[in-house]
């Protein structure tokens, strides 16, 4: 047994504090994910991207977006890093093939390998719920505004193929 200061600890008690001391964190066990900070490089080139969305915290709702608009849970507003503000696209859960319509107004996700928050009320129209939280996703602009004003329209290409999708995982 050790007395530190008023503290007294035994062999036992010192194992468990550095057994806590070394703990992941949460209990869970789940890492933690990974922040990233700033915007990516803008994509300007309204070709389908595939990755991870996520959907807006509820500590957001009614708060400022990027476009000066207050974040509505119930409407089909969306955050990327790379689309420019103003873009429509076409968000396809990939396990239920269930698709949405989104405005991008806001900035974000700030998570590493996230490419899209949605609203709640979007995330849920394709399939993504709070238990999941997580989805994989094809992102599809349909029309993205350019630096100059005009506005490019995304052609219609071939769909992801199944077996790129497995590929990607």
């Amino acid at each position: 047994m050790r007395r530190l200061g008023e503290l007294t600890l035994t062999p036992l008690g010192l194992i468990a504090a550095f057994a806590v001391a070394l703990s992941p964190g949460p209990a869970s066990g789940a890492p933690r994910p990974e922040h990233v900070s700033g915007l990516g490089n803008p994509d300007l080139s309204a070709r389908k991207r595939l990755g991870v969305a996520s959907y807006y915290a509820r500590q957001f709702f009614g708060k400022r977006m990027a476009d000066g608009a207050p974040m509505n849970p119930r409407g089909n507003n969306a955050a990327s890093r790379t689309l420019p503000l103003g873009t429509v696209a076409k968000v396809t859960n990939v396990d239920t093939g269930k698709s949405a319509i989104v405005k991008i107004e806001d900035r974000g996700p700030y998570i590493k390998g996230r490419i899209v928050d949605l609203s709640p009320s979007t995330a849920h129209q394709i399939g993504l719920t709070r238990k999941l939280g997580v989805a994989n996703v094809v992102v599809e602009p349909l029309s993205v505004p350019l630096p100059d004003g005009t506005i490019r329209v995304a052609a219609a290409g071939p769909l992801w193929e199944p077996a790129q999708i497995a590929a990607r995982r």
